[in-house]
C-alpha cells in the first residue's frame, strides 16, 4: 500500500494529467470558451503548476519526462507541467492561457528548427522583446532542435546504436523493409531513421522514451538538456 508521500505524488500525477487535457481541450477552441479556460485555471491550481513547458507534440513531452527521470527529478512534484501543443501555430494560444493574463506562470518550450520563426513573432507579439538569434529564445527559456528532436536524438545516440534499438523494440524487420522503398535508397543512415519514426501513429513517442533510456547522459542534446535546467 503506497504510503502518504506516494499518495500525494499519484494525487500530484494525476491533476497535472486533468490539468494538461483541460489545457489542450480549451487551446484546440473548441465548445466552452471563457469557461473552458477557467476550468483549466482551476485544475492548474489543484495541480501546484508552478511553470509550464510548452512542446510541439508528445515526443517532445515524452523525451522531457525521460529525461528528468533520469536525473532523479519528478516534473509533476515540483509543480512542472509539460503542454503539448499539437503543432506550433497554436502557441499563441498557450501563452494566453499560461502567461501574464491567464496563470502567470513562467512559461518555457521547445520546437523544431523550421518552426523558430513562428515561435519567436509570438513571442515578440506578447511583450517579450526582439528575439533575433537562437540565444534570444534561450534567455526566455525556449530552446531550439535542429532539425527536430529525433534528428538531435539519433545524433546522439549515433545511428548504428539507434539501429539497435529498433532490433530491441521489434522494429528491426520493418525498418529493413522501409529502407528497399525507392525513395530511402539514397538516403543516408540517419536520414532514414529519422523519417522511419514518423511512418507510424505513436511510433517518435515510443522511441523518445527507448532513445532517452539509453544516453550516456554527457551526450544529450543541448536543447533537451538546456530545457530541463532551465526548469
Amino acid at each position: 500500500m503506497p504510503d502518504g508521500r506516494q499518495r500525494c505524488d499519484i494525487g500530484r500525477v494525476k491533476a497535472t494529467t486533468s490539468f494538461r487535457r483541460a489545457a489542450v481541450a480549451w487551446a484546440a477552441g473548441g465548445e466552452g470558451g471563457a469557461s473552458a479556460a477557467e476550468a483549466a485555471r482551476a485544475r492548474a491550481a489543484d495541480a501546484g503548476v508552478r511553470r509550464v513547458v510548452l512542446v510541439e507534440g508528445d515526443s517532445d513531452l515524452v523525451a522531457l519526462e525521460a529525461l528528468a527521470e533520469r536525473r532523479g527529478r519528478s516534473l509533476d512534484t515540483e509543480g512542472v507541467s509539460i503542454l503539448p501543443l499539437g503543432g506550433a501555430m497554436s502557441i499563441g494560444r498557450f501563452l494566453a492561457l499560461c502567461g501574464p493574463a491567464g496563470l502567470d506562470v513562467p512559461v518555457a518550450g521547445l520546437c523544431d528548427a523550421g518552426e523558430a520563426h513562428h515561435f519567436r513573432r509570438v513571442l515578440e507579439r506578447t511583450g517579450s522583446g526582439p528575439q533575433h538569434t537562437r540565444a534570444d529564445l534561450e534567455r526566455l527559456g525556449f530552446f531550439v532542435c535542429d532539425a527536430d528532436l529525433e534528428d538531435e536524438l539519433i545524433r546522439s545516440l549515433r545511428a548504428e546504436a539507434v539501429v539497435d534499438i529498433l532490433g530491441e523494440q521489434g522494429d528491426l524487420r520493418s525498418f529493413r523493409t522501409f529502407q528497399k522503398q525507392p525513395a530511402q535508397r539514397e538516403r543516408g543512415l540517419p536520414q532514414q531513421l529519422r523519417r522511419f519514426m514518423g511512418t507510424r501513429s505513436g511510433r517518435k513517442a515510443l522511441y523518445a522514451r527507448a532513445f532517452v533510456e539509453h544516453l550516456d547522459l554527457d551526450r544529450v542534446p543541448r536543447p533537451l538538456d538546456g530545457l530541463l535546467a532551465h526548469v
